[in-house]
């Protein structure tokens, strides 16, 4: 009769667990598979939403809400954009427009995007806008990460753009990206003072922080 020693139950406990672990992650694989969204699919799902999610090679990406803060600052740069756009023959969509670059499938809603000229829209949809020259976000808790990572990396490769602002609704913190002559983003402007102004070269305008942020509330030093 066999008699089964303690490391026989140790080998038996350490096979059940890696095969358990190699369960998980065939399961997770094919989770990960059947995940994955076309961008036709994206956009007949998205038009249909209550609720915005952005796009980018098949991974849908929820957006979050917007604060009050959030919200006064757009309407604030929108505000005191909106003559300086017509002069110039140029026009702001809020973050109802897609921006869409065709060679990533990247589909994301900037807070603010600005075009010069004639908005170019991808097979005449009205929705997926393909050369915004100048793309603002306001940043938030559950957005700054992303928005200043891989986000923008992926405006990057956005042939027409040529600046990238990025303004906190926490505190007064605005950058300003611009792409220079040789095609490299460069950091053009930082701010962190009211008495500051932000300038959007593509338009020619400059505005005052405390106009920027205006109505604002609860901002930190």
């Amino acid at each position: 009769m066999l008699h089964s020693s303690p490391l026989t139950g140790i080998f038996i406990g350490i096979i059940q667990r890696v095969n358990f672990f190699n369960d998980m992650v065939a399961e997770e694989k094919q989770v990960t598979k059947l995940a994955y969204v076309s961008p036709e699919e994206y956009l007949v799902r998205e038009r249909a939403a209550f609720e915005k999610s952005e796009y980018y090679q098949g991974e849908i990406i929820p957006m979050a809400g917007a604060t009050r803060n959030h919200n006064c600052i757009k309407e604030n740069i929108i505000g005191e954009s909106f003559t300086t756009l017509r002069e110039r023959g140029c026009q702001s969509f809020s973050s109802d427009m897609r921006v869409y670059l065709p060679e990533t499938t990247l589909f994301a809603y900037p807070d603010i995007v600005i075009v010069c000229g004639e908005p170019q829209v991808a097979n005449g949809e009205f929705d997926n806008l393909l050369n915004p020259a100048v793309i603002i976000e306001v940043l938030s808790d559950g957005t700054e990460d992303y928005d200043r990572g891989r986000k923008f990396q992926r405006y990057r490769q956005i042939p027409s753009l040529r600046e990238y602002i990025l303004i906190g609704s926490r505190s007064i913190d605005v950058e300003v990206w611009r792409k220079n002559e040789d095609g490299r983003w460069v950091l053009a402007e930082s701010h962190t003072e009211p008495a500051a102004s932000v300038r959007i070269n593509t338009i020619d305008l400059s505005i005052s922080l405390e106009k920027v942020y205006a109505r604002t509330v609860g901002l930190t030093v």
